[in-house]
C-alpha cells in the first residue's frame, strides 16, 4: 500500500509531526512549559506538571528488549515477520561493550534488512535497528538517536530509555516488548508505554530461556498481550494494520526522569518532583541515590542519571563489596610482603627476623589469610540473593 510520492503509509504520517521545543534527544514531537520553580527555604523545588502537547499524526513503532537467550528468541521472532512489515523495529540486547554481530544475524537468518544505525537515521518499516554496543538508542519523531547516558540497570544499552522515548514520542502508536532475560530491565519502560496509551506485549515465561524478565513485566505491568514467539508475530502483525490512535498525555513524573536521564532541566527539582533521598550511594558515581515514589518495583535515581530497580541495585552493590573486599585483601597481602621485603633490604636476607619482626609479619599473614577466607565464604550468602531478588513497591513519602 503506497502513499502519494511512494513512501510507506505509515511513515507519510512522521514528516507531518512538527519541530517544537526540546524535551527529548533533539527534535522530538512535543512541547514543553513549566511554571516557574516554587522558591522554598533552600532549595526551589519544580512540582507542577509539565504541560505537553503531542501531535495526532501517529506512526506504528516497535521496540524489543531481551537480554540472557535474547538471539536465540529474536532471530525466532523476526524470522516470522513479513519483508513488508508496516513498522520499524527497534531492538536493545544487553551486549555490554562487546562487539555485536546481531545485525549480520538477522540480515542472513530472516526476510528483514537490520543494522546498528548511525545516529540521526532515519525510520523505516520493515527495518531492524539494533543498538549498537555501549550506545543507549532512544527515538525522537522518525529519527534514532545513540549516546553514552549513564547507565541504567547497570547497563548500557539498556531497554528502559528506548522504551521512554517510544512512549513519549508515539504514544499509543508505540510497542514495547519484553523477552527473555535476567532481572527486571524493561519493566519500567513498559510501564512508561502503557502510561502513555501504548501496547505492552511480553513472552510466555515458559518459553522464555530466562524467565526474569517476563515476570517482572507480567507482575508489575497491565500487560495486553502474553504469548510464545510462535504466536507472537501475529499479534504484532495485526497491531500494525490498526488505525492510529489519539495522543495521550505522558505522566509528568515520566517527563522529569527522561529529563533527568538526558542531563536537561534542574537535577534537583526533577528528584524531588519524582523521589525522596535515602542513605545508598550509586555504584556508577558514588552519588546520593533517591527512591522514586509509589514505583513498583522499586527504582533508584542519582542526579547524575543512573537508574536501578531493587533488584540491579542490589546486583551492583553485591559487585562493588566483592571487589572491595578484595582490595583489602590485597592490601593486607601487600603490606606483609613489603615488611619482608623491607627485612631483605635490611642487609640480613639469610639472618631470620628478630622475634618482634616475626610477631608482626606472622600477624599480618593471619590477618590476610583470615579476611580471605571470609570473602570466599561470603559467595553463599551472594548466591542466596541472586537466587531471591529483591520485590515489593515503594511507600510514598513527602
Amino acid at each position: 500500500m503506497a502513499t502519494q510520492g511512494g513512501g510507506h503509509p505509515s511513515m507519510a504520517l512522521l514528516h507531518h509531526l512538527p519541530n517544537r521545543m526540546f524535551i527529548g534527544d533533539r527534535r522530538p514531537a512535543l512541547s514543553l512549559s513549566i511554571d516557574p520553580p516554587l522558591l522554598s527555604k533552600g532549595m526551589a523545588i519544580a512540582r507542577k506538571a509539565p504541560v505537553l502537547h503531542r501531535s495526532p499524526l501517529m506512526a506504528f513503532i516497535v521496540g524489543i528488549g531481551a537480554s540472557t537467550g535474547g538471539v536465540s528468541a529474536l532471530l525466532t521472532l523476526l524470522a516470522r515477520l513479513p519483508a513488508d512489515f508496516e513498522a520499524p523495529l527497534l531492538v536493545v540486547l544487553h551486549v555490554g561493550a562487546h562487539r555485536s554481530v546481531l545485525p549480520d544475524l538477522i540480515s542472513m537468518k530472516t526476510s528483514l534488512s537490520a543494522s546498528h544505525p548511525a545516529d540521526g537515521e532515519q525510520l523505516r518499516p520493515g527495518h531492524v535497528y539494533v543498538a549498537p554496543p555501549d550506545r543507549h538508542m532512544r527515538v525522537t519523531q522518525d529519527r534514532v538517536h545513540l549516546n553514552r547516558g549513564p547507565k541504567e540497570h547497570h547497563t548500557r544499552p539498556a531497554i528502559d530509555p528506548l522504551f521512554r522515548s517510544l512512549a513519549l514520542e508515539h504514544g499509543p502508536a508505540a510497542v514495547g516488548v519484553v523477552l527473555t532475560g535476567m532481572l527486571d530491565d524493561g519493566t519500567s519502560g513498559l510501564q512508561a508505554i502503557k502510561h502513555c496509551g501504548g501496547v505492552a506485549v511480553v513472552q510466555e515465561p515458559d518459553d522464555a530461556e530466562a524467565r526474569e524478565m517476563p515476570e517482572s513485566a507480567l507482575r508489575h505491568v497491565s500487560v495486553d498481550h502474553r504469548a510464545t514467539l510462535r504466536d507472537m508475530p501475529q499479534i504484532l502483525s495485526a497491531l500494525a494494520r490498526r488505525p492510529a490512535l489519539a495522543p495521550s498525555r505522558p505522566p509528568a513524573s515520566l517527563v522529569h526522569e527522561d529529563q533527568l536521564f538526558l542531563g536537561q532541566g534542574n537535577a534537583m527539582s526533577h528528584l524531588h518532583a519524582i523521589a525522596f533521598p535515602t542513605p545508598f550511594v550509586c555504584p556508577g558515581c558514588h552519588g546520593g541515590l533517591w527512591e522514586l515514589r509509589e514505583c513498583s518495583p522499586v527504582r533508584y535515581r542519582c542526579h547524575t542519571g543512573h537508574m536501578f530497580s531493587a533488584a540491579t541495585l542490589s546486583q551492583a552493590l553485591l559487585e562493588a563489596s566483592d571487589e572491595a573486599c578484595w582490595n583489602a585483601v590485597r592490601a593486607l597481602q601487600e603490606r606483609q610482603l613489603f615488611a619482608e621485603r623491607l627485612h631483605e633490604l635490611a642487609g640480613e636476607p639469610d639472618e631470620p627476623p628478630s622475634a618482634s619482626r616475626a610477631l608482626a609479619l606472622a600477624q599480618m599473614e593471619r590477618q590476610m589469610k583470615a579476611l580471605r577466607a571470609v570473602v570466599e565464604d561470603s559467595g553463599v550468602l551472594d548466591v542466596e540473593l541472586q537466587d531471591n531478588p529483591p520485590q515489593g513497591m515503594a511507600q510514598p513519602r513527602e
